[in-house]
């Protein structure tokens, strides 16, 4: 199947930024569902090797609204330079599919 759905990926430093930008994306019907993981980074910034704490967005929704997901994290987000990665969905359950259609702004 053609890539329609997407996974995109964000980090945030915390639970409350994270759960900020889930809301917004769900609410303006951007995303179908938005899963929080803490996780643990490993990066280089400004020539340094840092590590973080930080929570992962899973961030479940159609290829279409793309860029109004970025745009929202760019508003909503506390870091100057955010992860924003877009993942495509190869293959998926119909039915799960089918809700993400339902449940987001653009018809399928």
């Amino acid at each position: 199947m053609a890539a329609r759905y997407q996974v995109v990926l964000t980090a945030c430093g915390t639970s409350e930024n994270a759960r900020a930008i889930a809301a917004a994306l769900v609410e303006r019907r951007l995303a179908a569902c938005v899963q929080m993981l803490p996780i643990e980074s490993v990066y280089t910034w400004r020539e340094r090797v840092e590590e973080a704490v930080e929570i992962l967005l899973l961030i479940k929704c159609k290829e279409i609204d793309y860029r109004g997901i970025e745009q929202a994290i760019r508003a909503l987000h506390e870091y100057k330079t955010p992860e924003i990665i877009a993942l495509p969905v190869e293959a998926g359950s119909a039915d799960y599919l089918a809700w993400i259609d339902a449940v987001t702004r653009h018809e399928p």
